[in-house]
């Protein structure tokens, strides 16, 4: 079987155990369903995400000069606190970046590699946290836009992680850790204006992987670089493919690519 299509962030499912897929155009795989099989991956072209012209990628899936023009690659979006749609200020696009920011947005603890703090829209509960790899997360905070999410993070980063080691999250060494006492220790924190918005009741959620096996060493595939590569796939966790041979693919760094796809 043969495919071909633009990479994009692998859309999730979360249950007994998280359900992946790859979006290739005219076809839609479930990824879970070609662990233990070997499958060839070569780089074709480019495509942007927003343009879709066979531009190269620059960044988050966009060419160079839609990552500077369009409202989805605002500085805002990785970093919350400068959001601004609260003040009716346009950054590139108001009616985006309202639409975006002026909604429920969750601060949250998450368990991948360690304990760190994050932001989220409230819609994308538990997505982010598949993303991430995280095999336990916990809400702490509710607001109602991103904003005093932003300044929420920004504090907290203070006393808590906000990265992941991805080398450590994708050989699974990683502890449990009680997040409902983390999200006391954290509380008085909080600043002033999300004090309100502290959740204080609600449990840990519980994340599990499609995983075989961990990879002892993590090799990080360049498919650009190496133009093709095959091997056996025995795991996905975060938006990592895990292959027998150590070797590892972010799908999500490689938004953008075109690649072919051969499943024998």
């Amino acid at each position: 079987m043969e495919y071909q299509g633009v990479l994009k962030k692998m859309p999730t499912e979360n249950g007994d155990q998280i359900q992946y897929y790859l979006d290739m155009k005219t076809d839609f795989l479930n990824m879970n369903q070609l662990l233990n099989r070997d499958i060839t991956m070569s780089f074709v072209t480019y495509e942007c995400l927003n343009c879709h012209r066979e531009r190269e990628i620059y960044r988050q899936g966009f060419c160079k000069s839609c990552f500077f023009e369009t409202p989805n690659a605002g500085e805002w979006i990785m970093r919350p606190e400068l959001s601004t749609a609260h003040l009716d200020i346009e950054d590139r696009d108001l009616a985006y970046e309202k639409s975006v920011q002026l909604q429920p947005h969750i601060v949250y603890l998450a368990n991948s590699s360690n304990v760190k703090v994050g932001v989220t829209r409230k819609t994308q509960v538990p997505t982010r946290w598949i993303d991430q790899g995280a095999h336990e997360a916990i809400e702490i905070v509710e607001v109602p836009n991103r904003y005093l999410a932003g300044i929420t993070e920004v504090a907290l980063k203070e006393h808590v992680a906000d990265k992941t080691n991805w080398r450590k999250m994708l050989k699974n060494d990683v502890e449990d850790e009680n997040l409902t006492d983390w999200r006391q220790k954290l509380r008085s924190y909080i600043p002033e204006e999300a004090q309100e918005y502290f959740i204080e009741n609600n449990t840990e959620t519980q994340l599990h992987f499609p995983v075989k096996q961990y990879p002892e060493k993590p090799k990080s595939l360049n498919i650009k670089k190496t133009g093709s590569y095959s091997g056996k796939l025995v795991g996905i966790k975060g938006q990592y493919l895990i292959f027998e041979d150590n070797t590892v693919f972010n799908v999500r760094a490689n938004e953008g690519l075109v690649v072919g796809i051969k499943i024998d």
